[in-house]
């Protein structure tokens, strides 16, 4: 017998916060006593699995499951920290952020490797890249750029068939765009070239990676950049239409985070939700529960560059810096 279905929740209010959502579902098991409710930024379509197989273990605990943009997620849990249990966003310096300023719950013997949790609050359960995702019919050689460097010189040398047809995080919007932005251009001074190219090819801006897939497909994209490769890769639908690339010349990768709010009411449910992430990322890795990848032979662990969870993830925080940087990306991209 099946007791795990899942509902939508449209009329559902939390606390008689005012929002909307990029979705809401409920995931109710057979003896649900207590409600579980977690914010986060991963797409339904990927935790759904994951939820399930909680709520299969879990029979007394329903989750309310609640998604929304990276940086939304880190002003609606600041403005009401005692509405959500447990907070999950790939936008790692926002996260890490949340748990500096005391807005998180200690968890401790969580198993995590030093690399992959701090301070025993905030723990990551995947990595995942960022990438450069082309349609293939922009590539009819089947030539593609694999580099920074390269995607600039092939941009440059047809702008009549890639104007208005590049896209990229909004950085203004996206905590997730901003993350990947700022590491960028702290690892190379190509990434502000490539800006600047794309800012003239009258690039078009996203909130979140699922939208410029979509456009990938339907062909409005040619070249999507810092795309995450998880959902690209996950749209195995069009697998001969798009192609990803990892950019060889230095990649960017980060680890998608969680942590128990500080304000939790059902404590033991909220850790047992987190312990059920790091399990299932530490295990043989079936996509049918968990479809992201898991830090199971992660870069990190190979000795390869990642994002770090450590207090330099916060320098662009500062509200000048963030000025400072918006102010430069504007100017590069929005000509």
């Amino acid at each position: 017998m099946r007791y795990v279905f899942c509902v939508m929740l449209w009329a559902w209010p939390i606390l008689g916060l005012a929002q909307e959502w990029e979705d809401e579902r409920l995931f109710e098991g057979g003896h649900a006593a207590r409600t579980l409710r977690v914010l986060s930024s991963t797409d339904t379509s990927f935790f759904e699995p994951v939820i399930d197989a909680f709520v299969r273990q879990n029979p007394d605990v329903s989750v309310a499951y609640y998604v929304n943009g990276t940086a939304r997620i880190n002003e609606i849990f600041r403005e009401a920290p005692e509405a959500f249990d447990v907070v999950i966003s790939s936008a790692m310096d926002l996260q890490l952020k949340l748990v500096n300023d005391g807005m998180a719950q200690r968890v401790p013997n969580m198993s995590q490797p030093d690399w992959a949790q701090w301070r025993e609050s905030l723990f990551a359960f995947t990595t995942e890249p960022a990438t450069i995702v082309m349609n293939r019919t922009a590539f009819p050689d089947g030539d593609m750029p694999g580099t920074r460097q390269e995607l600039i010189q092939a941009l440059r040398a047809r702008p009549d068939v890639f104007r208005g047809r590049v896209g990229t995080y909004d950085v203004r919007q996206s905590g997730l765009g901003y993350l990947f932005a700022t590491q960028d251009a702290r690892a190379s001074e190509t990434y502000w070239r490539l800006m600047e190219i794309m800012g003239g090819l009258d690039a078009q801006l996203y909130c979140c990676s699922g939208d410029m897939i979509d456009d990938l497909v339907t062909g409005d994209l040619l070249v999507a950049y810092n795309v995450l490769g998880s959902y690209a890769a996950a749209r195995v639908d069009v697998a001969q239409v798009l192609e990803i690339v990892s950019p060889s010349d230095f990649p960017t990768t980060m680890m998608r985070t969680a942590f128990v709010s500080a304000d939790t009411n059902v404590q033991k449910d909220a850790e047992a939700f987190v312990r059920h992430l790091l399990a299932l990322q530490t295990g043989p890795g079936d996509p049918d529960v968990f479809p992201l990848p898991s830090l199971q032979g992660s870069a990190d662990a190979a000795g390869q560059p990642v994002i770090s969870l450590e207090p330099a993830l916060m320098t662009y925080l500062d509200p000048l810096k963030r000025r400072t940087f918006i102010k430069e990306w504007s100017s590069a991209v929005i000509q």
